[in-house]
């Protein structure tokens, strides 16, 4: 047989296999396909310690990369760019929120809460570059998260409950559907953003999560948002978790206040060592 002749055989078998098999392809749907092994009862088990890859901390949007706040970090301190992980691409915002978005990212190392150890809210705890994990029982799950010691439960058996007060992690009240376990946060103080780049919301934030389990190692996460003050229609977010496989894999202490003390209290301790200095000086005189 030629050689051309060959060839088109090939392309025409291939094209023909791409045809047959491409549908059958897109009707196997890996978070249909999968079944998570089964906690005590009955329900998936997503107990581990998780963890999100991306720049969805730094930027909830689709971004360039950028140069960090700090001169001297050269290349390892600037932002790197990312894709959106927003199912619509851009956040909606009123247009008066949008401005203050602007204006929040212009001025972020000052007024990012997360600079300042505050504890990050939710979602935002989720995709920050730390470790967290899931503890999961039957009427309460315990995510425990490395940044700033912050964690939250999630209440499973007591829909009506609440609390008396906003709280930086919010309520949590949960419940599954089907593999997935849907939560509901309410109740978040409105001073926690959603990344570093100045995305932001009010005290009438309410956040419904999803984690669904879709291989042995990771979940898909989405988190619909809505803050009708802000917002012009409610928007999700959607990304991968992976369980991380370290040897001896356990969440470690990042108590940040320490680090923080000298940027947000230090101008108080170098008055007062003036002070000191200046009453030494009296004394020695």
């Amino acid at each position: 047989m030629p050689l051309h002749h060959s060839a088109v055989t090939v392309w025409v078998t291939f094209i023909v296999l791409a045809i047959v098999t491409g549908p059958l392809n897109a009707q196997e749907d890996p978070v249909e396909q999968y079944q998570a092994p089964r906690a005590q009862d009955g329900k998936p088990n997503l107990s581990g310690i998780w963890q999100a890859i991306g720049t969805a901390h730094w930027d909830l949007e689709g971004h360039i990369a950028r140069p960090g706040p700090i001169l001297e970090a050269g290349a390892l301190g600037a932002v790197p760019a990312g894709l959106s992980v927003g199912l619509g691409g851009k956040i909606p915002y009123r247009p008066e929120a949008a401005s203050q978005r602007d204006e929040n990212r212009e001025n972020w190392l000052e007024r990012d809460p997360a600079v300042k150890c505050y504890m990050p809210g939710v979602p935002r705890a989720t995709y920050m570059p730390f470790p967290f994990q899931i503890v999961q029982d039957t009427d309460h799950i315990l995510i425990a998260y490395e940044f700033a010691s912050a964690s939250r439960v999630v209440e499973m058996s007591s829909p009506d409950s609440d609390i008396p007060f906003d709280a930086w992690m919010g309520h949590s009240i949960g419940h599954w559907e089907g593999n997935t376990l849907v939560v509901e946060v309410t109740r978040q103080r409105p001073d926690t953003w959603f990344d570093s780049s100045g995305n932001f919301h009010s005290g009438a934030l309410h956040v419904v999560e999803r984690y669904t389990p879709v291989s042995p190692n990771a979940l898909i996460y989405e988190a619909t948002i809505e803050d009708p003050e802000l917002f012009t229609e409610p928007w999700t977010i959607r990304l991968p978790l992976y369980r991380r496989l370290d040897e001896n894999m356990e969440l470690i202490e990042f108590k940040c206040i320490e680090f923080v003390e000298e940027l947000m209290y230090g101008h108080l301790t170098r008055g007062a060592d003036l002070d000191n200095d200046d009453d030494s000086s009296d004394q020695r005189k």
